[in-house]
Parts: C-alpha cells; structure tokens; sequence
C-alpha cells in the first residue's frame, strides 16, 4: 500500500479561508478509498483543535527545529477514517482567526517563521525522522504555504517523491531577504533558478522549482499560468516545468453537496422533482427580505469580495440590474470598500437586494437550491468549485471564460442546445459583457421546457472526486515507477 503525506495549510471541516480547504478535505478521502494509506499534516492553529477535540487528540511525538519544541498530535478529519497529524507550536494553537492574518487585516509578520517550522516539521516526518515509524512514499503539498517543503526534501538523496499542487498562484509566499536570512536556509536556495523572486524570497516557487511533478486545479488554468497575464512572474518557471505540469480539474464532494439529500434545505430535490427548487427560492426571498416573486430571475453569489472575483464587473452592472426585472442575493466578506458599497446598495433596496456580510455554511447552501442564477464573473479562476455546487443544484452559472469555468460551463444558442449545454459564458472581463450574458440566462428562464432542459444537463454531470483521484494516482504511479 503507497503512503501519502498530505501537506496543507487549511482542510474543512477543521480550518478554510477559501476553497484550498474544501480541496483538501476531499482528496484525501478519495484517495483514501482508493487504497491508499493517506495522513494529512496541518498546523494546530486554536481553532482546529478546538473542531479536533470532539474526534480526541493525543500526542505522538515532540520535535526539536532549530531550538523550538514542535509538538505533534494526532486526530481525525470529522466523519472520515482519514489520520490527521497536527503540528503545535505557540505561534499556530495560541492565535485566534484567521490563519494567515490578524485581527487588523495584515499578515502576521512572522509568517515565514510559522510555515518554515511546519515545513520542517514535515520534513522530520517524510524522513522517518519524527520517531513514528512511518515513512510516505509521496508528499503531496499545497499551495505557498508548504512551498518550502519540496526545497527542504531535495537537500536529501533518499527522499521521497514530491508533487506540489498549485491552487492560486496569485498568492506567492512573499516574504524579505531579511526573512530569508533568519530562517538559516542554505545560502544556494537563494539564487533565481530556487527560491529568490526578484530580490524577495517566494515560498511557492520553492514548490514549483523543487517538486518531482506540479499540478494545478483545471486544465485551462495550467495553460494560463505559462502565460505572463496569469503567471505572476513565474510563467518561465512554469514553461520550464512544462514536461512535468498537468491541470486536474477539481471535484467537488457530493455527499455535502446533494440538493437530494442536504440537510441545510427545506426542501430537498432531485432532476425529477426540480417543482422543489421553486419552493427553495420562496423560503430565501423569505429569509433575505426580497420581494417574494417567482417570475423575477434570482441571482446568487457566495465568494470573497475581492478583485479576483469580478465584483467590480457586478457593481458597474448595478444599476441596470436594479432598474430591470432582477433580485441578488450576495454572501461574502473581503476588502471593506466593497462590504460597505454592497451593504448601501442593500439597504436602499432591500427587496431586491440582499447581502450577508462573512461566511455562513448554511446560507452557501440555501442560496445555491434558492437561485435562479450563479454569478461568477472572476478576472481569473484556477478552478473554482461554486459553479460545480450550482450546476449540482440546477442553478445556472453565468462565467467568465478563464480556468476551471471554462471546463466545466458550456454556453449554446437556445435555439440549438445539446446535452453539453448548462451554463453562460462571456469571454472579456467586461461589466457589459456579464450583463449580456445574465441577459441570455435571463431569456432562457423565461421559457420553461429550455430552463429545465438546461438544469437536467447541469445536474446530469458527473462533478465527483473519484475521476480526479485516478489522475492524482497515475501521478503518484509515474513517480513511483
């Protein structure tokens, strides 16, 4: 049986900021089923362990990086069988939040600190140097913040494989050479071809430059990043690594979402009871304070309100959204110019108009059944799981061209759709363009035997991890060969 040690900053139900942890908390269990022996190492921020301790924690082993005491501990990820190793240090399990920033918004300013020892700590681990007696064959890493791990592994002969999984390369890990300096990392890692990134030091390029193979979230994002729109400095890195990059697209886990089965509706539904929908989309009109008006197409967004994704697009459309024959409803939280210009819009228009500010499991769910229509007008989007909730939920996504939503919606003519159609594509990042497109979704609603011919298509499709598993296991098996 191959041994997997999964590195990642977030897994849910434990700890997520974003879609990292959904992720992450998926693979593994695919994998899992798939006959791997699969253990997730996670910092033991306060709030996982407070989540843990209901699965029970116990401690394995104490390690010793660079004179701090790094306590291991073991739990479960909730409702699986999957092992999750925890690495404790003050700085991790002695902060309340967000994992990343503090209290003011700002990043940590010892960041590089905390996820250099969680990277040597997995280090010690693949190693077989933490005392467990248990060795992976594979480190499978995620993102900037285990960047460091592949850099640290190649300083052995004997180590194990690495692939390193690139979830959004916007966010590179940048740090100081003042920083660089005070983590004693061997002085040839800083050097153009490894760690250095034009006079700083980057976390995920220790990951792309280092690890035996790199993965990214879509097959069209995987393309994009060659490219310097989407590359961020590191797209000749990327072409560099080209031979040894693939894009797998991402599934999404439908046990949590099943309109059939979720426990956060009223009113569950299937492809053949889809009258239910209807009833979804009353009860949140209800709940939000809209208007309760089924012929007026009701469009959902549930994300981060930042640049990334396209709320400006929606914004410079408001007007015109508020002056036809539209209702949005808006769940998220992200820089405040945005959370106060969407809580005004709101609050002047609050039966066509409703915002939840922060994040609401629940709610994500409600508005996923109770929409008509899922906006996701991202500038870029590596692979994006929202619109595969929605198609799940025959809510009908309007997208814009780029990544993971290029490969998963499918626009036709609505005189002329096949069973491949399921969605609205617009194909510039332009606020005139979204509204065309949220037009043609819009002509669509209104003819009742295509809308539901649509949502068959949408909730026909297969969005599960398992087909992505067996991509990540030809990966491992390559390797390993």
């Amino acid at each position: 049986m191959q041994k997997i040690l999964f590195a990642t900053s977030e897994v849910y139900p434990l700890i997520k900021t974003g879609g990292l942890a959904d992720v992450t908390g998926s693979l593994p269990r695919a994998l899992q089923k798939q006959g791997y022996d699969i253990k997730i190492i996670l910092p033991a921020y306060a709030s996982v362990l407070e989540k843990a301790s209901a699965s029970g924690i116990k401690k394995i082993t104490q390690l010793d990086i660079d004179g701090n005491p790094v306590v291991i501990k073991q739990t479960r990820l909730p409702g699986t069988k999957v092992t999750v190793w925890l690495v404790d240090i003050p700085e991790f399990s002695e902060r309340t939040g967000n994992p990343y920033c503090g209290p003011d918004g700002n990043d940590w300013i010892d960041n590089h600190k905390r996820f250099y020892i969680f990277s040597k700590a997995t280090e010690l681990i693949a190693l077989n140097q933490a005392n467990l007696d248990w060795q992976p064959d594979i480190v499978h890493c995620n993102d900037w913040q285990t960047g460091l791990v592949p850099a640290l592994l190649s300083l052995h002969p004997n180590h194990p494989a690495t692939v390193f999984t690139i979830h959004n390369l916007a966010y590179r890990g940048l740090f100081s050479h003042q920083a660089f300096a005070e983590l004693n990392l061997p002085q040839a890692f800083w050097h153009h071809e490894r760690l250095e990134f034009y006079g700083q030091m980057s976390f995920i390029k220790g990951g792309i430059a280092f690890a035996d193979y790199v993965t990214t979230v879509s097959p069209s994002y995987a393309r994009e990043i060659q490219k310097p729109e989407f590359g961020y400095g590191l797209d000749g890195l990327l072409r560099y690594r080209s031979d040894s990059l693939a894009g797998i697209l991402n599934g999404i886990d439908n046990d949590e979402w099943n309109p059939g089965t979720d426990t956060h509706l009223t009113h569950t539904y299937n492809r053949r009871t889809l009258g239910n929908k209807r009833k979804n989309k009353q009860l949140l009109q209800e709940k939000m304070g809209l208007e309760v008006n089924s012929d007026k197409p009701l469009l959902g967004f549930i994300g981060r309100l930042v640049d990334q994704k396209g709320v400006d697009l929606i914004l410079s459309q408001m007007n015109r959204l508020l002056t036809s024959n539209y209702q949005l409803v808006i769940l998220g939280s992200g820089f405040p110019h945005y959370e106060q210009t969407l809580r005004n819009i709101a609050e002047q228009n609050p039966q066509k108009v409703a915002v939840h500010l922060g994040y609401d499991e629940a709610l994500a769910h409600q508005i996923e059944a109770g929409s008509d229509i899922f906006l996701m007008p991202s500038i870029f989007e590596p692979c994006g799981l929202n619109q595969m909730y929605s198609l799940r939920y025959g809510t009908l996504p309007v997208v814009h061209a780029v990544g993971g939503l290029r490969d998963t919606v499918t626009e036709q003519p609505l005189n002329n759709i096949d069973d491949q159609a399921n969605g609205f594509v617009f194909h510039q990042p332009d606020g005139d363009e979204l509204y065309a497109a949220i037009e043609r979704a819009a002509e669509a609603y209104h003819q009742p035997d295509i809308w539901k011919k649509l949502q068959i298509n949408a909730m026909s499709r297969d969005y599960s991890w398992e087909q992505s598993a067996k991509q990540y296991a030809n990966i491992y098996t390559e390797l390993l060969s």
